[in-house]
Formats: C-alpha cells, structure tokens, sequence
C-alpha cells in the first residue's frame, strides 16, 4: 500500500531529491522560505517544519541574515588511521595536497616525552601542515616523530609527499597499530583563518599516536578537522 506522506515530508523529499541529482550543489543558497512557500502552495509553518528537520539531519544549513544553504556532506576523519591523509583521500576518489606552515626540530617536553615513551629532551621532528582535499582546507595537523627514528626527515618535500610513505620507504619502518582520542572544540583566530571558518566554529579534534611493529611510538599527531565537514567513525 502507498504511504501518502505528510506535506512537509513531501517538500523534505524534493529537496533531498534536487540535492542527490545535482540541482542543487553544496554551498548553493537556497530559497528563501517564504518562496517555497509560494511555489509549493504550502503554509509557512510547514515549509519551517521541512527546514527545521532538513537542518537538523545535516543536509542543509542557516547563515543568519543570510539565508539556506546545502551542506556539504560530512567526511569521515582517516577510518583507517594506518593510511595516510594523501591515501585516504585517494582512495575516496579526491586529490589531497598540504602546505607545510612549519618544519622543525624541537625537544621533547614532558608531556611528548612521556606519550613517545622517550626521554625529555629528545630531539623530535615537528611537522605543521594545512591538509586540503579537493583544493579545500580541510584540516590542521601537528606531527610529532622520534628522529631518532627518521634521521634526515626535513630534507624531504613533506608538502608533496605523503609522510607515512616516506616513512616506509625511505625508512622501511612498519606501522603496525594506532590509538586514537576526540573531542570538540571550538576554534580559535589563527585556525579559522587558516580553515576558513567563520568564529563561532566547531573542531573534531584527534590525537592519534601510531606506533611499529617493534612496539616504538613513531608518531604523535594532533589533526583538528573541520566540524562542518568530518565526523569520527566509532567502528
């Protein structure tokens, strides 16, 4: 038996329609309620009831003052934590590229020290880089490697290459097995200048530290990624 569905149902479902075959792109402002109104002869209170629900399953957004616009649909943060940004992007279909903001070396502090299971002081490489996919910011990454470990490792072209790649090759080290913490933050001047945000902004920020088969921390990265855009997989 057909279900007839409800009018505001009706008007969610021909949005999501137009959005799915590309009539409506993400990022495209919609019209404003009052003109869906007028094109679809329905009341106001259930064209608001069609928003208020497309807005709050994430498949369109209010800029206020502004108007509607379609969401991007939100990415999910490196499901595999082994794979690299650049191979997971690759894999996904979509170019990833970086722009190096610092490259380093430092020591390790207290804290580095003891996540890396070195001794403070130790010489560590810090990498800091804008993560784009598709041309766009997607994230900020701060990395943290034993360079012990990767002697030599700022001579490579990090914005070009992929890191755990040159890892592996360069360094045939074997990465075996991460682990992984997130939360939310908001973002602060210099990160949404630099993602292109508008203050107030949500970050899903991961701390991830991934170590080798030998059982040796090679890496302690913190990612903070655009909340707009990504979402963190449980499983």
């Amino acid at each position: 038996m057909k279900v007839t569905l409800p009018l505001y149902a009706q008007l969610k479902e021909e949005l999501i329609a137009a959005i799915a075959r590309g009539e409506l792109a993400p990022g495209d402002r919609l019209p404003s309620q009052r003109e869906l109104a007028e094109r679809h002869g329905m009341s106001h209170m259930t064209v608001r009831h069609a928003i208020d629900e497309l807005c709050h399953e994430g498949v369109v957004y209010v800029i206020p003052g502004k108007g509607l616009y379609v969401a991007q649909p939100k990415l999910d943060a490196e499901s595999d934590p082994l794979l690299s940004f650049t191979e997971e992007m690759t894999r996904r279909g979509q170019k990833a590229s970086s722009q190096v903001l610092g490259a380093e070396m430092v020591a390790a502090s207290t804290v580095l020290a003891r996540t890396l299971g070195l001794e403070v002081g130790a010489r560590l490489v810090r990498l800091a880089r804008l993560r784009l996919v598709d041309g766009m910011p997607m994230a900020l990454q701060t990395s943290y490697l034993p360079h012990v470990l990767c002697p030599g490792l700022l001579e490579h072209d990090l914005g070009r290459s992929s890191l755990y790649e040159v890892l592996r090759s360069v360094y045939g080290l074997h990465l075996a097995r991460s682990r992984r913490t997130a939360e939310a933050m908001l973002a602060d001047a210099e990160s949404a200048a630099a993602l292109g945000l508008t203050r107030p902004a949500a970050l899903l920020v991961v701390d991830q530290i991934t170590y080798l088969d030998s059982g040796a921390a090679v890496e302690f990265s913190r990612t903070a990624y655009r909340g707009d855009l990504y979402r963190l997989p449980l499983s």
